[in-house]
This record gives structure tokens, C-alpha cells and sequence, in this order.
């Protein structure tokens, strides 16, 4: 018996070569990418010449601790300057008069899904107040939205882990459970114990075969200094491409000479750098760390939670952001700036079959713009998503279909 073939034409797509093609997919990947002009088959999808990108990477986020479609929280401000304990403080409060986390993860990711994200890196909060809670509900969650988008989950010792007893325990569990990746948090100022911190991380990445990616707010030489010993375990213990920093503010406050060494120090351990471009904070920079071979890659971080009221969940906005801040204005660097949130992003959180290629996932975005650049700046809001050669989303509207069953609200 033959075996059944599900094949969608789409013509006039443009690609970001400037090539006007038709795209066949066929069994949710691509089977035919050619120059445009022929017939036209029957069914087939008119893209009238709109730019055709891969689906946006959004690399991290958190899931559990958005406000996004509740209530409004007024920004709450630290007694002085940023300090991260008081703001997790202010965060447990609001968790306790949030509406159930599984409606707002809900709105969160059908906000990122609209905009044309199709994989995403979410950190989930374990600790010794909530338990498994958090990862319990956002792992139900996945599962429901598994064929609109990839989750990768990071189990994340919002408290600590040697300052919150029992975190390092709940850690396992959550990989256990089904987290992906094993996450951290300055374990120097957080912890005041960064070999302590480190052993349980990597310890628990090496036994269950799990990623790391650590959250690192620490600023100057402390945070260059635990730069330097997270990428020293993963060139130790053979974990290039499965560890990354996210924030790694301290890139952005150091010496020229002090980023170069930085840069080739993390390029040869394969230590990948996420940032989300933050106001108030210096943040790595984009140009001179690519140029030194490090992967970085972007994420929108908080959207409307207790840590601040921005964020829309639109990569492509993200990387107008960060192009913004990093002082991008050639076309090369608007190019740049998108490829932190697609094939750097692919590329940091491990994914197979990303971008426009045959063999490659059939999932991509289809807007109004001439090139790369010109999306980058202008941000064009009118978008159709496909995921896997299926329209999932226009406008921002995601369509009800392809849902698993709705878990219970927890």
C-alpha cells in the first residue's frame, strides 16, 4: 500500500535571498523550494510575494510568572537599585492574587505563538515554597500546545539552591518530571557559594543528560568571574552547545580587552549567551561576541510580571530592540539582529530542521516586507504563521485547532 503523502503548494513566496519560489511541503516539511513562475496547482497557497522567514525562536521566558491577561500589577520598586531578593519577594506576593497559572501561561503563549514564535525556552520556578507546582502545571500545559509549538523547559531555583534546603532534591525531580534543562541563578551573590551553586547544577545536568542554562544578574568582575567557572565545567565535562547564560550583564560593564579574552574563552567551551537587550542594564555585546564565535540569541525574558510591565511577545520586536541598543544600522546588522532570534536561537537551544530548506520543518512566518532589514525596522504586525504547512495564526490570532486536551487549572 502506497503510503498517504499531506502536500501543500505554496507560490510567490519571497525569501530573504530576495528569490521570489514556490514551496511544496509535504508531511509538515519542505519537499520543494524552486524559482516561482510555474502553474499555479489546484488548492495551492497564494503568498503574493511576502517575505518568508523561518518561525522565531523565543529563548527564554517564563511561563509561570506572566501577568499577561490577568489583572494589572502596578511595578512594585526595589528599596535600592535592582535587588534581586526584593523582587522575587514582590513576586511571590502577586503569585498569591494571580489568576491559575495554567490561564495565563495560556495567554502568554498563544501572545508568542501569534506573533510567529514556534519554539521557546521557558524557566519554571522550583523551590522550597512551591514545590513542583509551578512544573507541574507548565509541563501539563506543553503537552496541551505540543503541536502548535516546542517547549523546552529550564527547572529554575528561583530562590536559590543552597539558601532554599531541599531545592537541590526538588531540581532532580523536575527533571524527572520532564524539564529539559537544569537552570541556576548568581551563585555568587544569590547563594554566596559558586562552587557550591555549580556543583549541584552541573552535577545534576551530567547525571540526568540535561542542558544548563544559568540566569546571571552578577555585575563587573564577580559575574566575569562565574563566567569564567561555568564555562571552564562545560569545557571540563564535554557539554559544548548544551550550556548557556541568560542575561550575563557583566559582559556589558568589562573592559574591551577583558570581552575579547571573554568572547574566545566562551566560543571555545561552546558557552551560547542570551540576551534580552534590558533598559536599565548593560547588557553583552551583540557584535564584538559574535565576532569572537559565540552563539547569542534572544528572548523576550518577563512579559508584564512582577520584574517589569513590558513585553509583547514578538521576537521580531525583540530584535528591533536589541538592533536599537546595539547600534545596528547597516542592513548587515539588521541581519544580525534577526539572527538572534532565529538561527542563532535554533542553534542554542539545540533544535533540528530549522529555517527555509528542503528537509527542513515547514514552520515559518509570511509578512510584508521587501527583505531582513526592512522587517527588522518596520516590525510589520499583519503575519500568517505556519506550523508545519498549517496556518496557525493571523494577525495575531491563533486558530483553535490542533489543541491536546485542556489541563486543570491550577
Amino acid at each position: 500500500m502506497d503510503c498517504i503523502v499531506n502536500r501543500t503548494h505554496f507560490f510567490n513566496a519571497r525569501l530573504a535571498d530576495d528569490m521570489l519560489a514556490d514551496l511544496t511541503v509535504a508531511d509538515g516539511h519542505f519537499s520543494a523550494i524552486v524559482p516561482a513562475g510555474g502553474t499555479a496547482s489546484p488548492g495551492a497557497i497564494d503568498l503574493a510575494g511576502q517575505l518568508v522567514l523561518p518561525a522565531f525562536v523565543e529563548g527564554h521566558i517564563h511561563l509561570d510568572t506572566s501577568f499577561y491577561g490577568d489583572a494589572w500589577r502596578p511595578h512594585i520598586p526595589c528599596t535600592d537599585g535592582f535587588d534581586v531578593r526584593e523582587r522575587v519577594a514582590f513576586q511571590m506576593r502577586n503569585l498569591t492574587l494571580a489568576a491559575p497559572m495554567a490561564e495565563r501561561a495560556k495567554n502568554q503563549l498563544e501572545l508568542c505563538v501569534g506573533h510567529g514564535s514556534l519554539a521557546m525556552r521557558s524557566h519554571v520556578m522550583v523551590d522550597a515554597a512551591v514545590g513542583l507546582k509551578h512544573v507541574e502545571c507548565i509541563l501539563g500545559v506543553r503537552e496541551r500546545y505540543r503541536d502548535l509549538i516546542d517547549i523546552q523547559l529550564v527547572a529554575f531555583p528561583q530562590s536559590g539552591i543552597l539558601s532554599s534546603p531541599g531545592t537541590a532534591e526538588l531540581l532532580d525531580e523536575a527533571l524527572k518530571l520532564g524539564c529539559d534543562l537544569v537552570g541556576g541563578l548568581d551563585p555568587a551573590s544569590f547563594d554566596r557559594d559558586v562552587n557550591g551553586h555549580l556543583d549541584v547544577v552541573f552535577g545534576l545536568a551530567e547525571k540526568c543528560g540535561a542542558g544548563v542554562d544559568i540566569h546571571l544578574h552578577d555585575a563587573g568582575t564577580l559575574g566575569l568571574f562565574e563566567i569564567e567557572e561555568i564555562a571552564a565545567r562545560t569545557k571540563a565535562l564535554g557539554m559544548a552547545g548544551k550550556v548557556a547564560i541568560s542575561h550575563a550583564y557583566a559582559l556589558g560593564d568589562i573592559s574591551a580587552d577583558a570581552l575579547a579574552k571573554a568572547g574566545e574563552m566562551l566560543a571555545v567551551a561552546g558557552v551560547s549567551i542570551m540576551t534580552n537587550a534590558p533598559g536599565n542594564h548593560a547588557f553583552p555585546p551583540v557584535a564584538a561576541l559574535r565576532k569572537a564565535g559565540v552563539t547569542v540569541f534572544a528572548g523576550s525574558d518577563n512579559i508584564r510580571d512582577s520584574w517589569w510591565p513590558y513585553g509583547d511577545g514578538d521576537m521580531l520586536n525583540r530584535a528591533n530592540m536589541i538592533g536599537y541598543r546595539s547600534g545596528f544600522y547597516e542592513d548587515w546588522e539588521l541581519d544580525t539582529a534577526y539572527e538572534l532570534v532565529s538561527n542563532a536561537g535554533a542553534k542554542a537551544l539545540g533544535l533540528e530542521g530549522y529555517g527555509i530548506a528542503v528537509g527542513a520543518k515547514a514552520d515559518f512566518v509570511a509578512l510584508e516586507a521587501r527583505h531582513v532589514p526592512e522587517a527588522v525596522v518596520a516590525v510589520p504586525k499583519h503575519r500568517a504563521v505556519y506550523r508545519a504547512g498549517r496556518e496557525v495564526a493571523r494577525g495575531g490570532e491563533v486558530r483553535p485547532i490542533g489543541l491536546r486536551p485542556a489541563v486543570p487549572a491550577n
